[in-house]
Formats: C-alpha cells, sequence, structure tokens
C-alpha cells in the first residue's frame, strides 16, 4: 500500500457505518480511487459518495475525510477534482439525527483547508491535454477550479450542527 493511505490500518473500519451497513469496504474503495484504472477509480469515488456524503452522513465520513484529502493532495490520482468535489459534498450534507457526525465531518473538511489553499494554486504540466470529462480543461485546471470551489465553500460554511458548541466548550 506505500505510504499513501497508510494509515487506513488505524482506523477500526469494521465498527463504523455508512449508508449501506457496515464501513469495512471503505479501505478497498479508497485503494481503487487511488490506485485503479479509470472506469474503476470512477465507480469507486461514486460509490464512496452514496455511503458517505449523501443525503446524510455518517460516523464514517469524519474518518474517511483525511484519506480524501491524502486522495486529493496525490498527483497519480485520477480524479484529484472529484475528490474534491465529494470533500464539498461532504460539507453541504448533513445528518439531523446525528449532529456531532455532521460537525465531525465539516471539521473533517474544514480542517484540509491548507491543501485546498495549494491545490488552488497546482500548476499545469507542460503539454497537458485537456480532458473531455474534466470540462475540456486539462486535469491542473480541473484541480484548480475545484478546490477553489471548495475553498469558497469551507469559507462560507455554516450549519446548525457546527454553529452549535460540544459539550466542554464555550
Amino acid at each position: 500500500m506505500g505510504t499513501v493511505l497508510g494509515a487506513m490500518r488505524n482506523v477500526r473500519w469494521h465498527e463504523l457505518q455508512h449508508a449501506y451497513g457496515s464501513a469495512s469496504q471503505v479501505p478497498g474503495v479508497l485503494s481503487r480511487i487511488a490506485w485503479g484504472d479509470a472506469p474503476s477509480a470512477d465507480e469507486a469515488l461514486n460509490d464512496l459518495e452514496r455511503w458517505i456524503g449523501t443525503p446524510p452522513v455518517f460516523d464514517s465520513t469524519a474518518a474517511t475525510v483525511p484519506f480524501l484529502w491524502e486522495l486529493a493532495a496525490t498527483d497519480t490520482v485520477r480524479d484529484r477534482a472529484g475528490v474534491l468535489d465529494l470533500l464539498a459534498t461532504i460539507l453541504a450534507a448533513g445528518n439531523p439525527e446525528h449532529p456531532a457526525w455532521t460537525r465531525a465531518a465539516h471539521e473533517a473538511v474544514a480542517e484540509g483547508r491548507a491543501t485546498a489553499v495549494r491545490l488552488s494554486a497546482v500548476p499545469d504540466a507542460p503539454g497537458a491535454p485537456c480532458a473531455p470529462e474534466a470540462g475540456g480543461q486539462s486535469p491542473a485546471q480541473a484541480v484548480r477550479t475545484a478546490a477553489t470551489r471548495l475553498l469558497a465553500a469551507i469559507d462560507r460554511h455554516t450549519c446548525p450542527a457546527c454553529a452549535t458548541p460540544s459539550p466542554g466548550e464555550a
């Protein structure tokens, strides 16, 4: 597995839930996003969005977000812009029955703000082709665009779960 996603083994995924049950398969899906071919990586990203990001967030969402930031920052990941868009989706999602899950997920997204700043300025590779699936943008342009959108969402984020102090805060 190398250093990318290496810390996944420290998460007790089998104790966490996503929209369809146990989150024990989340590490495999993250790995497919990191190293899969284009169709496999796209399918994995779509699966992950359904499992942890829409419509409600789950206890596995906050555990997954740091790995999504890691993938977004890794040059070899095929759809870094898609990963950033998933982070934006998570920031916009909530779970009214579990406000602590919502707050934890949103805080985990906000904690990656510095990475989004860096990605909003990622340079184009010399001679990089435009990608039709990225709206005719180069991969670097797509990452910059998604990072800029995510930064704006982080900076203007407000929601009831995040506005309420946790017990012990004041």
